[in-house]
């Protein structure tokens, strides 16, 4: 009895331990991604059933008392998708307010602080004109250092998949 009870306890704590460190990581995570605050610039590039490059620009900002970060993806000098991240309890989660009309719903499935990378999974979505209607499906974020990130949004149109690769790099301040 003592050592079924030992066993189960050790199960127990070694789970509490794992789902203590992903809700650290995601705290963590989140706490970097409020760093990106500001201005960036660089390019977009799709692959697979969508082709194509554009520049792109980028600005970050808190909102929410700093519960949560607003990014607006900028082309043509419009907004043409926002982002919102914030934390859910334990998870890291974003809606998305896609240039298709829609808003998908994530949730980080991975976090690797060590390779600066988050992995967002399709949750649910709000807007869906058909099941077939084109949507995004999960994005991976990836910063390269204080002043370069990577953002992929994976884009899905019935059986067809895209990926939208967006390289930013800090903006220089202007000086007045």
């Amino acid at each position: 009895m003592n050592k079924t009870f030992l066993s189960l306890l050790s199960v127990c704590l070694a789970v509490s331990g794992v789902f203590g460190a992903e809700e650290k990581n995601a705290a963590e995570a989140f706490e970097r991604m409020k760093s990106f605050a500001g201005d960036w610039e660089g390019t977009a590039e799709w692959t697979g059933a969508r082709t194509g490059t554009y520049p792109m620009k980028a600005n970050y900002y808190l909102t929410g008392n700093g519960s949560a970060l607003v990014e607006n993806l900028i082309a043509e000098e419009s907004p043409i998708m926002t982002s919102v991240y914030h934390l859910d309890g334990a998870d890291l989660r974003m809606t998305h307010f896609c240039g298709a009309q829609n808003q998908p719903r994530l949730k980080a499935d991975q976090v690797d602080l060590s390779r600066g990378l988050i992995n967002f999974a399709f949750v649910d979505i709000t807007n869906l004109r058909s099941p077939d209607a084109p949507h995004v499906h999960g994005m991976e974020m990836r910063w390269i250092d204080p002043n370069h990130i990577n953002v992929t949004f994976l884009f899905q149109s019935g059986n067809k998949e895209s990926r939208e690769r967006i390289d930013l790099k800090r903006a220089a301040k202007k000086h007045d």
